[in-house]
């Protein structure tokens, strides 16, 4: 999915200044025939093996938004469980110069629904993966998402590495 209209607008604003926006990822977990498995997608943009995730748009709920991605990203329905985790992210400095930071709010869900495909192009590729093995390269970030999810700890974690 493009941009979305209203952080365009935005932009007319205000350039490529930082933008603080809401974001939110889900964690997809299912059980193999080894062990858990995490559903991730190859990002299109840069290549990296990732969980679901998109931009929150105004006034949508951060649960619905992961709802809303998995049917777009990888053509599934989901139920969103719980959320696990609130964190602000370090900045991202995007190829055209616009700056943005986001506070993600992090989701454990479940396939039930559809079978994982490519939706509408912001994925390359999707796979199953065991959570002991998860894709080259290794991100610290996406390993401590599946860590958390599976930890399934009691409160929300804020801010990802700092338990």
């Amino acid at each position: 999915m493009p941009t979305p209209q209203f952080i365009l607008e935005l932009r007319r604003h205000i350039g490529n200044e930082p933008l603080w926006l809401s974001g939110a990822t889900l964690v997809v977990l299912r059980e193999g025939e080894t062990g858990p498995e995490v559903l991730l997608g190859r990002r299109s943009d840069d290549g990296n093996w990732a969980a679901i995730s998109g931009i929150v748009e105004p006034g949508e709920n951060p649960a619905d938004t992961v709802a809303r991605e998995a049917r777009e990203e990888v053509c599934i329905e989901v139920e969103v469980e719980r959320m696990l985790w609130l964190d602000v992210m370090d900045e991202v400095i995007f190829p055209n110069g616009d700056r943005c930071r986001f506070l993600d709010h992090g989701f454990r869900g479940r396939l039930v629904g559809g079978s994982p495909g490519i939706g509408d192009g912001e994925l390359s590729d999707f796979g199953w993966f065991p959570v002991d093995r998860l894709p080259s390269p290794r991100q610290a970030r996406l390993a401590e998402q599946v860590r958390i999810c599976l930890e399934d700890p009691r409160d929300v974690v804020l801010g990802l590495g700092s338990r």
